[in-house]
């Protein structure tokens, strides 16, 4: 199905919203805001095999989707280039289906969970809201290719490698609170964008983001990746380790082979300690770079 513009989308969900009626939406919601093309098709695929009841492509005319993709998913015109774009869709569908799960990224992020082989996205929401929790952290893990001769981008699913170490978290501090501790919040560094700091900006280096959360009326995602709400934002609930997600993403390493800046200066992404992706959760299971807590 396609849409005109969030607002239309919006208005054709909200009727089936809530009650018996919100089973149309068939499960967890994934929202994909595409920048452009790169590995569009690949990322649709991943989700729709993930489980989602409803894959939401939010994209410029100019973005192209497979034929075979097409009916498979809802295709919603947005501008991906303004400012907050993603952000602000997400608040916008998030308040018409409330109590509905949702998940948000971009094209060429792929989401991970524990265990994602044998259980469904469905799965993990069913566990988590059992848990009496409403969000989950995930870890955006940066992916890039090693030969960037054969892949100027930076973007090839088949020489996918990621940072096995150099990940890092500081207690979150509150501003309005004289930079007192917040509890069961930290914020999270690594990857490109720890290891090429010099071409980021300093508001853009974390690599944690609640990108799955029930929607709830009064919380609303804010352009950090976190919620007004802070026990969304929180790690853990305060008796026992929550599940954690990770989004492998070409995001970070595309943008550094697309800016002027740091195309010219980047060689190779390449270090001591990169090591091939194997496109598995145990992996980064293993990696610490998410967390089963007590589902096992």
């Amino acid at each position: 199905m396609q849409y005109s513009s969030i607002s239309e989308f919006v208005e054709k969900v909200r009727p089936i919203a809530g009650g018996a009626s919100g089973k149309a939406l068939k499960g967890p919601v994934a929202l994909i805001l595409a920048e452009d093309n790169c590995e569009l098709a690949a990322t649709l695929r991943h989700h729709l095999d993930l489980g989602f009841g409803r894959v939401v492509l939010l994209a410029g005319e100019e973005i192209i989707v497979p034929p075979e993709l097409e009916e498979q998913i809802d295709r919603v015109l947005a501008d991906a280039f303004v400012e907050d774009a993603l952000v602000n869709a997400v608040n916008q569908i998030a308040l018409a289906i409330p109590g509905e799960w949702i998940f948000y990224c971009y094209n060429a992020e792929f989401l991970f969970f524990p265990f994602c082989e044998t259980r469904s996205i469905r799965d993990l929401t069913t566990f988590h809201t059992e848990e009496r929790r409403s969000a989950m952290l995930s870890y955006v893990v940066d992916l890039y290719a090693c030969d960037l001769i054969a892949h100027p981008n930076a973007v090839s699913l088949e020489d996918a490698h990621l940072d096995r170490a150099g990940y890092y978290a500081l207690q979150r501090k509150d501003p309005e609170k004289d930079w007192t501790e917040k509890e069961r919040q930290m914020d999270f560094f690594g990857g490109l964008r720890w290891r090429f700091e010099e071409h980021v900006p300093w508001t853009r280096r974390k690599i944690d983001r609640i990108s799955l959360f029930r929607a709830t009326r009064g919380a609303k995602l804010r352009p950090d990746f976190t919620f007004s709400d802070e026990e969304m934002n929180t790690y853990s609930c305060p008796w026992h380790h929550n599940l954690s997600a990770a989004i492998c993403s070409f995001r970070t390493a595309k943008a550094l082979r697309t800016n002027p800046g740091s195309r010219s200066e980047i060689r190779s992404f390449r270090w001591h300690s990169s090591e091939p992706f194997r496109w598995g959760s145990q992996q980064l299971m293993d990696l610490g770079l998410m967390e089963p807590g007590q589902w096992f």
